[in-house]
């Protein structure tokens, strides 16, 4: 088994790195990483429907779609990401609860009783303070999960929330759970640095064989190839959510416009448009040139600022328009 402590921060490069594990190494790989502030959204998630768009936005917190299913989970520095990319054995039964035994042993060695609850949550008294993740990829299979060391769970709360009626569709949604820091149960102080150096003592006791490695040039490359023409896209990240519906109303000086959006692979395929307001031309027309377009802020703002939209709805800006299709 090949041991990897990548030390790059940037989300987009970590998760980049899994898929570049799983299509070129031939040897079993346990990899761990600690992002800089970001969202990582479950591979059959709608992203807009998992994040507080204005806070990200305001933020400019790295938001990327992952490869495994399961929820949405914020990283930041005081995170600590796990993940291992196996040779598949015929044990894949034991799942959750054989890819997390080192995290376990490593907490109750520091006497905190952590335990595996439910499908793939690590808890602490109740409180989960790790989500997991596998997928299964030809014959290998992917698990990774995060453990809130020291976290600013304040943090987490603000990034991830959002109205549970703006959107519906077949994806599959977060569901909000009471978390925990590993540090706020630990008898002593202990820095993140010498906790990893606890996970990969166990993990060594678990695979003898564990040996270092660092990214080559190559590696690198390949890595920040995926982050280019993947990763660190809109289509990725965004587009490629499950088909939803979204609606929204807005109160502006020209009265109440409501908007209701479905979207398909990222494109607005019918928009309809409801309110109170007086306008002087009908606006199928805005909405017959807003469909098509991908929902992606900068896109449809680019078209909103060509339309005379104070003719279809009074005094209202393309600013005031744009927050009701997000």
């Amino acid at each position: 088994m090949l041991f990897i402590v990548s030390g790059e921060n940037y989300a987009p490069f970590n998760i980049a790195s899994e898929e570049h594990i799983l299509a070129h190494f031939t040897e079993d790989v346990f990899l761990l990483y600690v992002n800089a502030p970001s969202i990582i959204v479950g591979r059959h998630q709608n992203t807009l429907a998992e994040i507080n768009q204005d806070y990200v936005r305001e933020r400019s917190i790295p938001v990327v779609r992952r490869l495994t299913g399961g929820g949405t989970v914020f990283h930041d520095l005081g995170n600590l990401n796990f993940s291992f990319i196996m040779k598949r054995g015929g044990d894949e039964d034991r799942g959750f609860a054989k890819y997390t035994a080192p995290v376990l042993a490593a907490l109750h060695e520091l006497g905190v009783d952590a335990v595996l609850e439910g499908r793939n949550d690590l808890t602490i008294g109740g409180l989960k303070f790790s989500g997991n993740a596998r997928a299964v990829h030809r014959d290998k299979i992917q698990q990774h999960g995060t453990i809130l060391f020291s976290s600013r769970i304040e943090d987490l709360t603000q990034a991830l929330k959002v109205h549970p009626l703006k959107f519906s569709g077949k994806s599959v949604q977060s569901v909000a759970k009471r978390v925990t820091n590993v540090a706020e149960h630990l008898a002593k102080p202990l820095s993140l640095e010498e906790f990893i150096r606890l996970i990969q003592q166990q993990v060594l006791l678990q695979y003898p064989d564990a040996r270092p490695y660092s990214w080559t040039e190559e590696d690198l490359a390949d890595i920040r190839a995926l982050v280019d023409a993947k990763y660190g896209t809109w289509d990725w990240n965004y587009g490629s959510s499950p088909a939803y519906n979204h609606v929204r109303a807005v109160r502006c000086a020209a009265g109440i416009i409501e908007f209701h959006t479905d979207v398909h692979k990222g494109v607005i395929t019918a928009l309809r448009i409801y309110g109170d307001f007086f306008g002087q031309r009908d606006p199928a027309e805005l909405e017959r040139a807003l469909t098509g377009l991908p929902h992606r802020r900068d896109a449809i703002l680019a078209i909103l600022r060509e339309q005379p939209l104070t003719e279809f709805f009074g005094a209202v800006t393309a600013e005031e328009v744009l927050s009701g299709l997000f």
